[in-house]
């Protein structure tokens, strides 16, 4: 078993899952701001950097790594909060072009902002679990405690943000606010309050994949969310934009197609690797491999 996992087939699955737990964490942000209000957030990555550089900055003055997740997080949440209410709100009810023209700029405003007050450069997180790989006779198995926290934290935010959307009073008023705002409102939906809720869920979940990043080895630059949110947005879209779960396997298929292609085919074709799962998927089932189809009656 170990000789297993040790072998270069298994080096490419634990480094593909690696890399897709972060591509997962923000597509699941996406699928919720799109199951919440129906609205695509491009500044996405740029917002959880701008929060996980501010918890950065309070591990500097010596707090934990813990505490530093939880400001993240908050700081994350209060922004998608914010953002909403000013930025997206007036737009509610105006062409869909503009929301996204608007996240595109705003975009530009947030990593602009961050290198001014930071400066551009790299920071880390010490990691809270050893990233020392583990090892069997000798031979390295590219699996760490930090990998297995990782690949468990992106497993239960999971489970949690299904289960809130599917057995709880609060996820049946965000899906409704989105759907049919004027009939949530008949109904005694607060709808503008469940739209700023999904904002800041979805921003928060944002915010942990950018904490995971700054762990690592690379740690966090101003413009890295970039890459991952263009890989999170294909893996939403590949699992649908209407499963947590679609997300989840979205964002680990794709780490794992862009491992192997990195590994047995060429390091020059794995940045299309995302296109080409999308165009494929895209092919066989247009609303998402975990989006199940709806027929409605005119």
């Amino acid at each position: 078993m170990g000789a297993f996992l040790a072998s270069n087939f298994m080096h490419n699955i634990f480094g593909g899952l690696a890399q897709g737990v972060i591509y997962s964490l923000v597509a699941l942000s996406l699928v919720i701001i799109w199951q919440s209000t129906h609205v695509l957030n491009f500044a996405q990555g740029a917002m959880a950097m701008f929060a996980t550089y501010v918890g950065l900055t309070e591990i500097g003055r010596g707090v934990g790594y813990w505490w530093c997740v939880i400001i993240s997080v908050v700081v994350g949440m209060a922004f998608g909060g914010i953002t909403e209410r000013v930025l997206i709100r007036p737009l509610y009810g105006k062409p869909e072009i503009n929301p996204i023209v608007v996240m595109v700029g705003f975009l530009g405003v947030i990593e602009a902002v961050t290198a001014g007050i930071w400066t551009s450069t790299t920071r880390n997180i010490p990691a809270p679990f050893s990233q020392i790989y583990y090892q069997y006779r000798g031979r390295l198995i590219l699996l760490s405690p930090f990998v297995i926290f990782q690949i468990a934290l992106a497993i239960g935010i999971m489970l949690f943000v299904a289960a809130l959307f599917r057995y709880t009073k609060l996820g049946l008023q965000l899906r409704a606010a989105a759907l049919a705002p004027e009939v949530a409102r008949l109904l005694g939906v607060r709808v503008h309050r469940m739209l700023t809720i999904g904002w800041m869920l979805s921003a928060g979940v944002g915010a942990v994949a950018a904490v995971i990043i700054a762990s690592g080895n690379f740690g966090l630059f101003p413009t890295d969310m970039d890459g991952v949110f263009v890989a999170g947005f294909i893996a939403a879209a590949v699992g649908g934009l209407e499963s947590p779960m679609g997300a989840i396997a979205g964002g680990l298929l794709l780490g794992l197609v862009e491992q192997f292609i990195l590994a047995y085919w060429s390091p020059s074709v794995a940045p299309l690797s995302g296109v080409i799962l999308l165009v494929v998927a895209l092919m066989v089932r247009p609303q998402g491999i975990f989006t199940r189809s709806v027929n409605r009656r005119v």
